[in-house]
């Protein structure tokens, strides 16, 4: 019964043990389905589920019919518009980290756009080349030496969107789950770092040969500090006012975001700008530098990929997961942002089914890029529609404009991918924020970030995935444990470091773990619990069983008395000999404590004889608070149940309490519990064991007072606990 009083509540109701609560609250019967029970429902066959499935396939269904065409088509033009001129440039642009001809990122800002329409789930992210994924296809390419750069990054491509759409099959779109945004933040700043030095030397113009081993960016930097006296002074100057110019336009941006119709194309600005400078003054035959060249118009024909590139497989495979992390994650903003959902096995598909199409077209791999999907939402975007109009834009330019763009300096492009990199850059404030909150993540996010730096991008996320899920298995080995106490005089139990006023039951230990018990743990665990209670189990039993050895060999020889005093020994000289003791039988001191033959009953905390000596425990009663264990396994099952055997042979009540009833069963299937270790030690709450211990210990003291037949406890003014006659039933009050 709960009743309101005020801001306060009142309970009663009788103390539940686990036992008492199923015995009185009967479980309903669950049928769990099995296996074949999903198989069954998977294949089952119906036109509901065939047109769910076909929805599903091809989420352009669900939001074409309902578009609003007066009210977002205008907005979506606008929007598609913006999102293609920057496209194409940052599409040329990325193209020269892939180390491929500027005109094959136009098809890589293309043919994904057009698939991801039909397949994607995002309404607001702008598909194509992203800087960390065209440097993961570079370092692909720079392995590869001299083979043909284009088909290689178009095959490593495909190879990437096959395992995306293998993965999506498989279901497996969960795997975002395991890398944290801690890893996410430090690989894509050291990425941008990867990006910043391979664009070095586009804008100083030098000749760096490209690298892929581990600490190919030192080599880079080797190379081009080596030979920077070299630099094309032209293109250095012009990448710089470009960078400035570009940076302040987006601070601009940025700050006046609200009050801008439109954010300032400043990419495309400063690209006609730079191209008609360029073509006026012919730089490039006036000042050497080096330009986009011949643009051919059309697309290239589709071709299958080199099955030379299979080698490269784990590559692929870093690709694939980055490339869907990264366009997963910021999907999730914009989801999040405008309420409405993605599916992350959807997205799978259909950024394999994208770069698929890419790859075959000569194109390098697809994700999402963070500027550009800023653009595609913050210029009005609301459907795909405006990606699909971007993916017009660049399809222009492809087919009838391009050949404008030759004179177009490839140093202005390598400026334009820097001026991208300022948001990752940027995340290096994501350290010190880290480290205030979470040590953990902060390890992470530095040590991948070096990783990558010094091993390159595949090896170095590989190595931060293995950090992180090396640091949850070091949380659960270690978990924190702490010892509990009463707070504030009711229900309630807190860690008793942490506050002023407690109050903890004499002779009861209350020991908290916040982990689960696994293999891995579990003689943590037992030697944790051995410094809260402050003593060792084992070692206090075989204290007792070697004193009852001594107790019974002088009872036999009548030198041992029992009186009203206690034991009194009546020979002398008798010596504690270890070796006379154990008796070469180690193991019988383990065993419970048989005491029957004796004709005394022995108190092994009060004074004995001065020649058996056994450690004295302060303690009756320990409650285990499992409420934070979230499972156990089957080893480490044995060791917490010898633990608790352990105290149960020392005369110490074991109560666990928090468990749910899975924990439950799956004890009782693995045969846990036997004669000594037995059901009836688990509760609902600690408060319930509290109680009846306290229950337990009043009957015990006053069993042979007639005039108390039941008895009733609440906590007094004080904290403590007392007892008052009551004639029905026991109750808890609190």
């Amino acid at each position: 019964m709960i009743e309101p009083m005020g801001n306060q509540y009142v309970v009663a109701r009788q103390v539940y043990s686990q036992n008492a609560f199923s015995e009185e609250h009967k479980k309903m019967k669950r049928h769990h389905k099995t296996l074949w029970d999903h198989l069954r429902i998977c294949c089952r066959c119906s036109s509901q589920k065939a047109k769910k499935i076909a929805l599903s396939l091809f989420p352009i269904a669900t939001w074409l019919p309902a578009y609003r065409l007066k009210e977002w088509l205008l907005s979506d033009i606008v929007s598609g518009l913006s999102t293609g001129l920057v496209a194409v440039l940052q599409g040329l642009a990325f193209a020269l980290l892939v180390d491929v001809p500027p005109s094959y990122g136009l098809y890589a800002a293309f043919f994904p756009v057009i698939v991801y329409v039909f397949f994607g789930t995002s309404r607001h992210i702008s598909t194509g080349p992203f800087p960390v994924l065209s440097m993961m296809v570079g370092a692909v390419v720079a392995k590869k030496g001299n083979i043909d750069h284009v088909t290689t990054a178009a095959s490593i491509t495909f190879l990437a969107g096959i395992i995306q759409l293998i993965l999506g099959i498989l279901g497996v779109g969960f795997i975002v789950i395991y890398l944290s945004e801690a890893l996410i933040s430090g690989f894509t700043t050291a990425a941008a770092v990867h990006v910043l030095v391979s664009q070095l030397k586009f804008i100083l113009q030098l000749p760096v040969p490209s690298h892929s081993d581990p600490f190919s960016l030192f080599k880079v930097l080797k190379s081009i500090f080596t030979q920077i006296q070299n630099s094309n002074i032209a293109d250095l100057v012009t990448s710089l006012i470009m960078l400035i110019i570009v940076f302040i336009v987006k601070e601009i941006n940025q700050k006046y975001k609200n009050k801008l119709p439109v954010p300032i194309p400043i990419e495309f600005i400063m690209t006609v700008i730079a191209t008609g400078v360029s073509y006026g003054f012919d730089f490039e035959h006036r000042f050497n530098v080096t330009v986009v060249g011949k643009m051919e118009s059309g697309f290239q024909t589709p071709s299958l990929p080199s099955m030379d590139i299979l080698q490269d497989i784990g590559d692929a495979f870093s690709i694939a997961i980055v490339g869907f992390v990264v366009a997963f994650s910021v999907a999730s903003v914009y989801a999040i942002k405008h309420d409405y959902h993605i599916d992350g096995n959807q997205e799978l598909l259909a950024f394999g089914l994208s770069n698929i199409v890419g790859g075959s077209f000569k194109g390098f791999a697809a994700s999402t890029s963070l500027s550009r999907s800023g653009v595609q939402e913050s210029t009005g975007g609301k459907t795909q529609i405006a990606g699909f109009l971007s993916a017009i834009i660049v399809l222009i330019v492809i087919v009838a404009i391009g050949f404008l763009l030759q004179p177009l300096q490839k140093s202005v492009l390598a400026a334009l991918a820097l001026g991208n990199l300022k948001g990752m850059l940027m995340q290096f404030t994501e350290v010190r924020r880290l480290w205030k909150k979470d040590k953990y993540d902060c390890l992470i996010w530095i040590f991948t970030f070096l990783a990558a730096i010094v091993l390159g991008l595949g090896l170095g996320l590989a190595a931060g995935v293995a950090l992180q899920l090396l640091t949850i298995v070091f949380r659960t080995q270690f978990p924190k444990c702490s010892t509990l106490a009463n707070v504030g005089r009711s229900n309630i139990y807190k860690n008793k470091k942490d506050y002023p006023d407690i109050y903890e039951p004499e002779g009861v230990k209350i020991f908290k773990c916040s982990s689960p018990i696994y293999f891995a743990n579990i003689s943590f665990f037992k030697r944790k619990l051995i410094d809260a209670v402050g003593f060792n189990p084992a070692r206090i039993l075989r204290k007792r069983n070697k004193a009852l050895k001594k107790i019974k060999k002088l009872e036999k020889k009548g030198q041992l008395q029992a009186t009203l005093k206690g034991l009194i020994c009546t020979a002398d000289g008798v010596k504690d000999s270890d070796d006379e003791l154990d008796n070469n039988q180690i193991e019988e001191l383990d065993q419970p404590i048989q005491t029957t033959d004796l004709p005394f009953q022995i108190d092994w905390n009060s004074d004995l004889p001065i020649i058996i000596q056994v450690p004295k425990i302060n303690i009756h009663s320990l409650i285990l608070d499992f409420s934070a264990v979230t499972f156990i396994d089957t080893s480490s099952m044995r060791g917490l149940k010898s633990i608790l055997q352990e105290f149960l042979r020392i005369n110490v009540d074991v109560y666990i309490v928090g468990t749910d009833d899975d924990f439950m069963e799956k004890l009782e299937r693995c045969g846990f519990f036997d004669h000594e270790v037995q059901s009836s030690i688990f509760f609902l709450t600690i408060h319930d064991a509290i109680l009846h211990i306290w229950m337990k210990k009043n009957y015990i003291i006053s069993k042979f007072n007639h005039n108390q037949e039941k008895v009733d406890f609440t906590i007094n003014t004080n904290g403590g606990l007392h007892n008052r006659d009551y004639q029905v039933s026991v109750e808890t009050k609190l």
